[in-house]
Order: C-alpha cells, then structure tokens, then sequence
C-alpha cells in the first residue's frame, strides 16, 4: 500500500510556490517560507512564501487601485471574463485534481469535484451578476423618483480555511469580482499549493492586475488582514473560535461569517431507516469528515436505533479506506494532526464513558501516515459527550438516542451550533416541522446533511455560533454589494 502511494505522487508538478500579487507570482519580503507536507506520503513537497506586512501593504493597495476601474467596467464585461476564467480552469482539471488530493488528502474523486464546482461558480456568478439590479419606488412626493442600485463593497479580506481551499476561494471571489469587488485572500500555509496554481488563468482570461492576491498565512498574519485599513469587507469560512476573534477585531467591518456546524441527522421512527444509514455514513466519511456540514451526529428516535445502528455497520462499507489517487478509493487521509489529535480525544472520551463503538476507532496502520484513520461508528453516546456537543471534524458517526421526536428536536437545537441539519421521515407533516423548528440555517429532508448545491443559500441561524450571511447563489452577490438608493427631484 506505501509503495502503491508513493507511487501515485509521482511526477504531480508543484507549479508555483510564491505569492500571488498584482497579477504576477513574487517571494515575500521577508524571504520567509513554510513547508508543505502531504498528508498523503509524509513527505515535503514545497517550501511556499509566507507574507508579512510589507508584502500585505503592496497587495491591498495594488487591489484598491484596480478596485477603482474594476468597478466601472460593464457587468456584461465582467461576466465575459469570469466566464473564461471558469473555462480555463475547467481544462486544468486533472492537474489541478491531483495536486489539490496530494496537499489536502481527499480522494481524487472529490477533488475533480471541487475542481469542477470551483469552474461551475465563476460561470453561475457571472450570470448572476447580469441578473443582479435594483427597482424603482414609489415617494410620497409627486416631485421625487427613487431608485436602488447594487454597487461594490470595495476590498475584500478573505480567509478560507485547508478542507476546501480552492472551491471555498471560488465561492467568495467568483460573485466578488462578479459585483465589482477586489479580493486580498488568506489561505492555510499547509494547503496553499492548488490555488496558488489555479490563480495562473486569471491573468490569461483577463483579469486585471492587482485585482485578486494570495498570501497564504496563518493566524497573526489573518489577524493583520482582517484589521488592515484599506480591508473594507471580510470573509470567512472557518471554526467558530476564529470567527469570533474576527469579529472582535475587525470592528463594524462588513462580514460574511460561515463558521462551524455540527449537524444533526434527525431520524424519526417513520423514517426509511436503510436510506437514513446511507445518507449518515456518506456524511460522514465525505472529505473524512472535515466538513462544515458533516454527519456531526445522528439522533435517532429509540424505537428504530438498534435497525439504524445495525443499517449503519453494513453502509460502512461505502467507506473505502486506502490510497486516495485510486477512483475505487472514497476515504483518504486526515489533513493535519491537530484535527486526528481531537477525534483521538473525542473516542478516548467515548471508551472511558462506556459507548459502543461498533466499527473501527483507530488509525489504520500500513500507511504512509498516521493521519489514514478507520471509518467510526459509535452508538449509545451520551447527549453530553464530546462527540455529540463538539464539531468532531473526523470519519466518526456518533449515534444518540431520543424517545420522542420533541425530544430529538430539543437535542438538536440545544447545540450552540446551528449551521446545516437533516430530517428523514416518511411524513410530509413531520418533515414541515422539523424544517420550521430545527434552528439551522439549512434543513434537508430524507438526504444527507452534507447536501450542498452551488446555488443554495448556506449559512448559519440566528442566535447560534455559526455566523451571518449566505454562501451560494444571487444572495452571496447580494452580501457582497451595498444597496444604494437614489433620488432624484424633478422641480
């Protein structure tokens, strides 16, 4: 199996490793560099630019200069554009796939799936774009007209976090740029590798430069970002804990926030229990569970959890364990060992408290890393549990058992967390109230909770740790516009 891995890594071409600014790849300032390990081989496979002040100084300002004229070209120019920049990266598909699994550690399969998405936003939001226009309203005064407009925000700070670095870069900068804005982005120092290669073609489709920067950083540098004067706006994508000291920090900033979820898979007594397991496994063990909108736990009504514990074991078997360069393979290895480290603390929590762990519980030995952790399957878990409380963020389906569905709802929105939750149930009248009354930003019914479709409105609820405004669709180039009215007197 090592030698099967290694074998697959070989010859995937690290393309670039420097900054991306002002339209051209430059070293930091400061000569600094961070290493990129894969969490496939084990292996160093680049020493990329880490940014610091000076070279963040020159990107935002090069980025609020381009911003200026950017703003003022037509949006059907701006959509032609962007167009082509979804379809070059579409030709980048297989290099890009295969060096976005050897950084991050996704199967490949998921990998030309966030590849294909990344390409599908820039052409959604350019269409988007076009569509996106204000309204005329009614004055009180027979001697007024009044209008509303979208116009860009201006500078954009974003940070995206190792899980999806690429398709999370296009979910901000397609309807970003889209609408007018200019982008300064912060990904991880570990998994900048993908992105910094897909950057390539925005020079080729035209877009201006300065416009989009890369710096891949990590806390204190996200901190001077976020913070920067000449940031007008921030996105995130990331943990609930970093949300919140943005927010802190940035002050009265315009935010978009998707911080993390923990959602429940609510399985009634009614429900098609075989599809529920299905659905539960697949989000589990999807991206190994590194999920925003991953299975975080299935509460399941007592009468059916013994069928759905067992229908569970068998689904398992989807999840397919080994090389991720291999199409047969659907589970590859964990990103980074601070995030196994927490699923090790969150099963050792569940031994000590006596919970079934039905399937696996381990790393998987005979790799080149110990971040290949096996499929988890863990029922009878207490309410209270780290596992059911916590974003475990790993291949782990916990199982909890209610005795009535009010119970399962209550459950469900005790969590501080409120990102994305899924109902299974065969009753339509069951469906409407989980869906009115499960306090989650998303509710799917009878699929998995990881359901994700690039034109849905995803985020998180109000009064939940889970942040504001919407990823997904026209409502992202809504958030990433200011609403201006005009009026005009006509005496």
């Amino acid at each position: 199996m090592t030698h099967d891995i290694h074998a697959s890594a070989e010859g995937i071409a690290i393309p670039q490793t420097r900054l991306f600014i002002g339209g051209d790849y430059v070293d930091a300032a400061s000569g600094r560099t961070a290493e990129v390990v894969s969490p496939v081989t084990g292996a160093t496979i680049a020493s990329v630019a880490v940014p610091g002040k000076e070279d963040l100084d020159r990107a935002v300002r090069l980025a609020r200069d381009a911003q200026a004229s950017w703003r003022r070209v037509g949006v059907w120019q701006r959509a032609e554009i962007l167009h082509r920049v979804g379809d070059l990266i579409s030709e980048r598909r297989e290099e890009l796939s295969r060096l976005l699994t050897l950084e991050q550690g996704k199967p490949l399969s998921e990998s030309y799936a966030d590849i294909d998405e990344t390409a599908k936003l820039f052409h959604l939001h350019s269409e988007d774009a076009i569509r996106l226009h204000g309204e005329t309203l009614p004055s009180n005064d027979v001697n007024k007209r009044m209008w509303t407009f979208y116009d860009a925000v201006g500078t954009w700070g974003i940070v995206i976090p190792w899980n999806f670095p690429v398709l999370m870069f296009a979910e901000f900068v397609a309807p970003g740029l889209a609408t007018g804005n200019a982008v300064v982005v912060k990904p991880p120092t570990h998994t900048p590798l993908t992105l910094l290669a897909t950057v390539d073609v925005l020079r080729e489709a035209g877009v201006p430069d300065g416009l989009v920067s890369i710096l891949p950083g990590e806390g204190s540098f996200g901190a001077d970002l976020v913070t920067h004067p000449g940031i007008d706006a921030i996105g995130f994508i990331g943990s609930s804990a970093t949300a919140e000291k943005i927010v802190r920090t940035a002050g009265l900033k315009r935010a978009i926030i998707e911080a993390s979820g923990n959602g429940p898979v609510i399985v009634l007594a009614d429900a098609d229990v075989e599809a529920a397991a299905r659905a539960a496994v697949r989000g589990a063990y999807y991206n190994a569970g590194q999920v925003c909108c991953a299975t975080g736990r299935v509460l399941v009504h007592s009468a059916v959890r013994e069928e759905f514990a067992a229908a569970a074991r068998t689904a398992a078997a989807e999840a397919v364990l080994g090389n991720p360069f291999d199409l047969a393979t659907t589970l590859g290895p964990m990103n980074n060992a601070l995030t196994a480290a927490k699923v090790d603390a969150h099963l050792a929590e569940a031994r000590d408290r006596g919970f079934e762990v039905i399937l696996g519980g381990n790393r998987a030995p005979g790799y080149p890393t110990d971040l290949y952790y096996e499929f988890t399957v863990v029922d009878r878990v207490a309410p209270d549990s780290l596992l059911s409380t916590a974003e475990t963020f790993g291949p782990v389906l916990p199982i909890v058992s209610a005795d009535s569905d009010e119970e399962l709802l209550r459950l469900a929105n005790e969590d501080a967390l409120g990102l994305q939750g899924a109902v299974f149930t065969r009753s339509i009248g069951a469906a409407y109230h989980f869906v009115e009354n499960l306090r989650t930003g998303q509710v799917i019914v009878n699929d998995s909770n990881g359901f994700w479709d690039i034109n849905m409105p995803f985020g998180g609820v109000g009064g939940k740790r889970t942040g504001w405004g919407r990823i997904g669709g026209r409502h992202t180039l809504i958030d990433m516009s200011d609403l201006r009215t005009g009026v005009l007197d006509l005496r």
